[in-house]
């Protein structure tokens, strides 16, 4: 019977390995190491790590730093991984591992030498080879940039455009009606429901704007710094050389039309120090993320309380009816979209404090926080990417107005006498809506009664309408 394990060695010793892992002794040693979580790097951080490894041994052939042949194998092992799924379980090391990102940068180095030596048929090393002109040092933190770039352009935005083109056609569709306005949760002027959802867009339009502008610095790689960024062990071109291989390659996958900054692709960092000490460019992602996440949350919130009731709350509009809401309360339907998506944007703020104190964590010329970064930023782009496109599809794009439990309250709301402020004065306005709140009758029918205003004049002042349409001059 074969054995289920082989031996491999690295600078520390002999290591058992399962006999099928393409991995080797270091990968092992990481996995035997680190447990904390039982998680993996995320596979787009991994997918962006392969990208450099091929980028770097392209990068190496050109520069006569590897040969022909090994160069050839890395490339084509690296073209196997990415285009096969399964082989994503050859990448087991947990997030919560050395600070530097080593043992994942050791995972795929020998993943690839392990492919391209058996499609070679002689050794391709996964130090001297795989990782000629490299250190995990300016490596991990590459992918890093990377794969978060390729998420913000290839999902969030995309989704986040999405969510704004929603956002109007409902609020087009809407502009007809009119409902009470709400401030400190009470009834105040009134507001259409296109300007409403209109503000939900600008606020998302917004929060593009800031991930566009601090995602594109993501595109700046600290590659070729290796150990400490001074660049010792690579050529002085290797870095130019890799950011155009690496572009080369990705031209017709990424989205870079997001700004205009991102048509020059990835490019060298103006300084490596910078760039490996600190992690500041995550760190303001992050922070336009966590104002992505409030944005969303403010219109998740703004839904739940619109749909309340219906009966003894709100009920000024009906969320689609996708489960049952109760398990004892027959016929109980909950808003469980954005609830949903408010738990997600909760965690992306939490995510964001986690990656604040990550980002003091930069000590001399190495951050040691890389790989926890890599997963809450990542974590943080999917949740965001994936809330945005369920509240456009499931929430908003099928929600309907009750427009009689919006215009019959908005007709007898006593805060209409506003509008008569400037022509009989606070004062007799105050008078008038407090007389109408105590006899509980329209706000209208009392004003007639208790000013000299004739009830077309009244009309005409306290139209719902017409209100809304003064926001733009005031």
């Amino acid at each position: 019977m074969a054995s289920q394990f082989r031996t491999e060695r690295d600078s520390m010793g002999e290591v058992p390995v399962p006999a099928d892992a393409l991995y080797g002794a270091q990968t092992q040693r990481a996995i035997d190491n680190f447990s904390i979580s039982g998680l993996p790097m995320p596979e787009r951080f991994i997918r962006a790590l392969l990208m450099l490894k091929r980028a770097t041994a392209e990068a190496n052939l050109s520069l006569e730093k590897l040969d022909s042949d090994r160069a050839t194998a890395i490339v084509e092992a690296v073209d196997q991984l990415l285009s096969d799924p399964a082989l994503i379980s050859h990448f087991p090391v947990d997030i919560f591992q050395t600070g530097s990102g080593t043992s994942s940068n050791m995972n795929a180095n020998e993943v690839i030498a392990a492919l391209a030596s058996r499609s070679l048929g002689s050794e391709v090393s996964p130090n001297d080879h795989v990782n000629a002109s490299q250190s995990s040092n300016d490596v991990i933190p590459s992918a890093l940039h990377v794969s978060g770039f390729i998420a913000l352009s290839e999902e969030l935005l995309p989704a986040l455009s999405h969510l704004v083109e929603v956002l109007e056609q409902k609020a087009a569709s809407l502009a007809h009606i009119t409902k009470t306005g709400r401030t400190h949760l009470m009834d105040a002027m009134p507001v259409r429901f296109d300007q409403v959802l209109g503000g939900w867009s600008a606020q998302i339009e917004h929060a593009m704007r800031n991930l566009e502008d601090a995602g594109s610095k993501l595109q700046s790689l600290v590659i070729g710094g290796t150990a400490v960024g001074t660049g010792v062990n690579a050529d002085d071109d290797f870095a130019e050389s890799v950011c155009r291989y690496l572009n080369a390659y990705l031209s017709s996958d990424i989205s870079t039309d997001f700004s205009s900054s991102a048509e020059q692709g990835f490019y060298p960092a103006n300084s490596r120090f910078a760039g490996m000490g600190a992690q500041d460019v995550v760190v303001a992602v992050s922070g336009a993320l966590k104002t992505l996440a409030v944005a969303l949350m403010k219109i998740a919130n703004d839904l739940r309380w619109m749909n309340s009731g219906p009966l003894a709350g709100l009920g000024e509009i009906e969320l689609p009816a996708l489960q049952p809401g109760s398990s004892i309360m027959p016929g109980k339907v909950n808003p469980v979209i954005p609830e949903a998506v408010a738990m997600a944007c909760a965690q992306v703020m939490g995510n964001d404090t986690t990656i604040t104190v990550a980002g003091q964590s930069g000590n001399f010329e190495l951050n040691v926080m890389l790989p926890l970064f890599a997963s809450r930023l990542l974590d943080s782009m999917q949740l965001m990417s994936r809330s945005a496109t369920s509240l456009a599809d499931d929430a908003i794009l099928g929600f309907t107005v009750r427009e009689t439990s919006v215009t019959e309250p908005l007709a007898k709301n006593p805060v209409l006498v506003t509008a008569l402020n400037p022509v009989i004065g606070y004062l007799k306005a105050a008078e008038v809506a407090k007389a109408a709140y105590q006899q509980g009758r329209p706000v209208l029918d009392v004003a007639a009664e208790m000013t000299d205003l004739s009830r077309e004049e009244l009309e005409s002042l306290m139209d719902p309408q017409a209100l809304t349409e003064s926001d733009q001059s005031s």
